[in-house]
């Protein structure tokens, strides 16, 4: 473990359009939090974008291959290499903007690096996807992420708004 999860931690992540501050939820979603703030510290969101952006639902970020322009077509797809648990029975609930969670595949098995953040209440994701936190501040930042999902899934128009990095803070 990366993160003591007696401690509170909050991280802020640089965007093209300006900050978006979060606490996480490290007693509630240790495993999640633990993964989010060890690929962070390791820079593995530097320069990646937000490429599933839809309006009304959500912004999705931590895809390695959003770096690469020339790979749009495989956005979406990537990960760190591994796979770990969705953390589902922690009672939080996707039931307002701003709430952080966890990206996966069909199975409650496939989470990795990827994660997103509600623009609206989402309450029907719950109970089956990770809940590890919550904006604080920068709200408006996502509403200004360019809305770039056709429900294909597919990136349109000219693209996705960068993620410049993501800074951790840790407290007692």
């Amino acid at each position: 473990m990366t993160i003591n999860p007696a401690r509170t931690y909050r991280a802020v992540l640089k965007t093209a359009q300006g900050d978006v501050t979060v606490d996480l939820y490290a007693k509630a979603s240790p495993v999640a939090v633990n993964n989010f703030v060890f690929l962070a510290r390791h820079h593995f969101y530097d320069g990646t974008r937000f490429h599933r952006v839809i309006e009304g639902f959500m912004a999705q970020g931590g895809d390695p291959l959003s770096a690469d322009p020339a790979r749009s077509a495989e956005w979406g797809t990537g990960g760190p290499g591994y796979q770990f648990m969705a953390e589902v029975q922690n009672g939080l609930r996707f039931d307002r903007a701003g709430v952080l969670g966890m990206a996966r595949a069909a199975s409650l098995n496939s989470q990795g690096s990827q994660f997103f953040i509600t623009v609206a209440p989402a309450d029907f994701l719950s109970g089956g996807y990770t809940v590890f936190g919550q904006v604080v501040g920068g709200q408006e930042v996502l509403n200004r992420l360019q809305r770039n999902y056709t429900g294909s899934g597919r990136v349109v128009g000219a693209g996705a708004d960068l993620l410049t990095g993501v800074q951790v803070f840790e407290s007692r």
